[in-house]
């Protein structure tokens, strides 16, 4: 099989558009392709496009390239607009300079920041506490911001110029390609967010899921929650609604990343967790599974029939619940023969028991376990009174 064609970031994209309108702002004369040195160590080199010219900025474009990464933003221009700052932008609340959250010492200072970044159309605005920017900053992460500033900075050194400029990083079609990101959920509103660690992506990237997740986490913390609500994925959300009467749609979906979430609520101080989910997905974790995906194991129909064994299931109940491809088929069975409660009860045991040795004594835990067709089939002694406890921040 072919390696997989890496690609850069939405932040290296933003940095290249930079630089290069910063050299035509300053040198009146044409780019058409510009190099950028990402965080990880490659050279981006990045074709420009769209250019703008007027007396008083240079606005420019990269295209983002996502490799073989199936990103939303893949195709998508990153803006830049470079104009000579007024001396008053100083003050202003999107004054970063190289730290993005100093802009409170930059007002009067001496030390005022050369390059001041703001965020323009289709770069998403902060508004709920926990993420990489201040509520009310544009939603360009730190290390952009820094690429951003190093870059235009050489730039500004190279042709002597002591004056501060205004980088405006936009999307064009940032609004639309939020909708289909995580933005919504996490409050960041109008666009979407400029980011990257490493500045290069990396196709299909396990790391990236589990970066999104401790997001997610992160700001639930900073919001206030003490006790983390956990599901794989949306299925669980009108179940909740249905039963209990609690919108989680602001929950955080772990997928198949069971143990790892685990790890991260524990490392960011959470004293609980709730974790809801379907029996297809959770029956693994009664078996040790801590991540879930069908390509790491798929022994549903062994953890079920061995808990039909030591409730009584004889061995012709065993050899059909062998033949069943899904679980909710299985639970037709066992609901046929009598023993979905007590089964759905011992394998809730073991769920429990995996969790906790997972968290290592470190939370307090519920669980919920529920089919599509049958409904809850079983929760743990603390999962009601979680619910209560918590039921109007999850509601919030």
């Amino acid at each position: 099989m072919a390696e997989l064609r890496k690609g850069f970031t939405t932040g290296s994209c933003a940095a290249a558009a930079a630089k290069a309108a910063c050299r035509m702002l300053l040198s009146g004369s044409e780019v058409d392709r510009i190099s950028v040195i990402t965080p990880k160590g490659p050279t981006f080199d990045a074709e420009i496009l769209n250019t703008e010219r007027t007396a008083g900025y240079v606005k420019c474009a990269v295209r983002k390239d996502g490799g073989d990464d199936p990103d939303i933003t893949t195709g998508a221009l990153i803006e830049a607009e470079v104009r000579f700052a007024g001396a008053e932008e100083c003050t202003q609340a999107e004054c970063t300079g190289a730290d993005a959250n100093k802009k409170a010492e930059c007002a009067g200072s001496e030390a005022a920041p050369r390059v001041i970044i703001k965020g323009g159309k289709g770069v998403g605005r902060v508004t709920r506490p926990g993420l990489d920017q201040p509520v009310g900053e544009a939603a360009i992460n730190s290390v952009p911001r820094e690429m951003i500033t190093r870059e235009v900075t050489e730039v500004l050194d190279m042709f002597d110029c002591s004056e501060a400029v205004t980088v405006t990083i936009s999307v064009p079609e940032g609004e639309e390609l939020a909708l289909h990101t995580f933005n919504p959920r996490l409050g960041i509103e109008g666009g979407i967010s400029i980011i990257g660690t490493s500045g290069v992506v990396e196709p299909m990237s396990r790391q990236a899921i589990l970066d999104t997740i401790k997001v997610e986490l992160r700001q639930k913390r900073a919001e206030g929650h003490d006790i983390a609500f956990i599901s794989p994925g949306n299925y669980g959300l009108d179940f909740m609604k249905e039963t209990y009467d609690v919108d989680l749609d602001r929950s955080v979906k772990c997928s198949n990343f069971v143990g790892e979430t685990i790890d991260m609520i524990c490392e960011l101080g959470f004293s609980g967790m709730l974790l809801t989910g379907h029996i297809g997905k959770l029956v693994k974790v009664a078996g040790g599974i801590m991540n879930t995906h069908s390509r790491e194991a798929d022994c549903r129909m062994e953890i079920i029939a061995a808990a039909a064994v030591r409730e009584g299931a004889d061995t012709e109940v065993l050899g059909r619940i062998f033949d069943c491809l899904t679980t909710e088929e299985a639970y037709g069975i066992l609901y046929e023969v009598g023993l979905a409660e007590k089964v759905s009860q011992r394998i809730m045991d073991r769920i429990m028991y995996n969790l906790d040795r997972r968290a290592g004594g470190r939370l307090d835990i519920g669980c919920i376990v529920y089919s599509k067709e049958y409904g809850q089939l079983a929760a743990s002694d603390r999962a009601a009174g979680m619910i209560e406890e918590n039921r109007n921040k999850w509601n919030g």
